[in-house]
């Protein structure tokens, strides 16, 4: 029987999508979608804020007439902080003098870490320890820019009785894999006060002491050479 021609016109079009579909690939065929590389984890093997507390120096390291000062400890925890940006205003000279100075290179701090304060009972010596650690090459760049701060404030005016205030410092050898040590001293002052940075690896030990007739210098060294080994010890990465 002949076929009109609109009724093969239907069927031709009708099985156009038949053919098509059988020329094309199944779902199963066509590739699997490719997988997004799993962001690089910055902080993978990097101290805790809780094993840093551990690596601060035990009250043997202080001198015995100071004792530890209630709300002078703190730490991290288990959680690491979002690295925040570098300050790169002019850096304000009074920050050496506070008991945590690590801010002077233009960072708040690392993404972990621990501290904790010592001093006498009138508080007029006190002695300071802080551990702070940093995602990848971030170390290197607050140590330089503690060395910047210091050549920068050289001399400044202390906020209290508006006294001239000297600062000097000096790279120091033999202290991890770098450290700078500054003295601030003023001629209002009874003693001067020694401050030491020194890092080992990703992490940078920072100190405060005005304990001594040496300006402090003394019990800094003695402190920053604990914490120095106790990050050795406790594996802080390089």
């Amino acid at each position: 029987m002949r076929i009109p021609p609109r009724f093969v016109q239907v069927i031709a079009v009708a099985a156009l999508p038949l053919a098509l579909a059988a020329c094309s690939p199944s779902s199963s065929d066509s590739a699997a979608p490719a997988k997004k590389p799993q962001a690089k984890n910055l902080n993978a093997g990097l101290m805790t804020g809780s094993q840093l507390r551990k690596a601060l120096a035990p009250a043997s390291v202080f001198p015995s007439h100071l004792s530890v000062v209630p709300d002078g400890f703190s730490d991290s925890g288990d959680d690491f902080v979002s690295p925040a940006g570098r300050d790169t205003a002019k850096p304000d000279c009074t920050k050496f003098e506070n008991t945590t100075w690590l801010d002077v290179s233009g960072f708040k701090g690392g993404v972990s870490f621990a501290q904790g304060e010592y001093a006498n009972k009138d508080e007029s010596e006190e002695m300071v320890q802080e551990l702070d650690v940093f995602q990848g090459t971030t170390a290197e760049t607050v140590m330089r820019q503690i060395r910047a701060a210091a050549g920068a404030c050289a001399t400044f005016t202390d906020l209290n009785d508006h006294s001239k205030v000297k600062l000097a410092g000096s790279t120091t050898s033999g202290l991890g894999d770098d450290a700078y040590t500054m003295t601030v001293t003023s001629g209002h002052w009874e003693n001067g006060t020694t401050l030491v940075a020194a890092r080992v690896g990703n992490a940078v030990a920072t100190v405060t002491s005005t304990a001594g007739k040496d300006n402090g210098a003394a019990n800094a060294a003695k402190l920053a050479g604990h914490l120095v080994d106790s990050l050795k010890a406790a594996g802080a990465k390089g």
